[in-house]
């Protein structure tokens, strides 16, 4: 905790508006520390930025040395502390995220969830609004089209392995079709979360409602060896 005691608001402080609606609906349901901390510097920023469309990157958050002096306190490291506040606030629908390449190098664009903004967002993607010097990226590229274990594919787009997660991928390799693993894999990266939680949870509802192609699991499952892991190079790390 700082040390440091504040001295109170002066009689002509400026204003940052919030609608009421965070108050009673959004701000309840915020249990992360890092995520509420990057949401009140995104509507500080975007209530003082002029122009059109308005929007916050990742690349300006990162460097904005308010918000990452507010992380310092956090256990973890302020990058990764940012990227999962990004994510968590995209998943609970408070922002929204599109894909962006500045400059010749990937970054991300993020809008506070209003009416306004998505039908902003859905001029930006279909091209009928142009942003100089900004182009939309296609994620879905960065999972692989070609057919990919489970386990390369989390590695590819998610981080290292661990044993436990590794048993993880096995149940759900043994499980699910591959195609469906795969598709999971891609609609996380569309809503920028990268977790195998988030991954698996979209495969149970699958599982529970049919896939959007009106398959069920019955429909698509088919027969593995179940040694085929066991046999790789993580066969370390999972058991029959």
């Amino acid at each position: 905790m700082s040390e440091i005691i504040f001295k109170g608001f002066p009689a002509r402080a400026e204003v940052t508006p919030l609608p009421n609606i965070f108050f009673t609906e959004v701000l309840p349901g915020i249990e992360n520390l890092a995520e509420a901390k990057a949401l009140m510097q995104i509507w500080f920023l975007l209530s003082r930025r002029k122009g059109y469309p308005r929007f916050v990157s990742y690349k300006e958050l990162i460097n904005d040395p308010v918000l990452m002096k507010g992380f310092f306190s956090l256990p973890g490291k302020s990058g990764d502390l940012l990227g999962e506040a990004l994510d968590l606030a995209v998943k609970q629908g408070i922002l929204l995220h599109v894909p962006i390449e500045a400059g010749g190098q990937h970054d991300d664009a993020y809008f506070i969830n209003y009416q306004a903004e998505k039908e902003t967002i859905a001029k930006i993607v279909n091209g009928t609004l142009k942003i100089p010097n900004i182009n939309i990226r296609k994620i879905e590229e960065t999972v692989r089209e070609q057919p990919s274990d489970i386990y390369n594919l989390y590695e590819q787009n998610i981080g290292m392995l661990t044993p436990i997660i590794a048993e993880e991928l096995q149940e759900a390799e043994h499980k699910y079709p591959a195609d469906w693993i795969q598709d999971a894999f891609k609609e996380a990266i569309r809503a920028n979360v990268r977790n195998w939680k988030y991954i698996h949870s979209i495969l149970k509802r699958w599982e529970r409602e049919g896939k959007k192609d009106g398959k069920h699991l019955g429909d698509s499952q088919k027969e593995r060896d179940p040694d085929r892991y066991i046999r790789g190079k993580y066969g370390h790390m999972v058991q029959r």
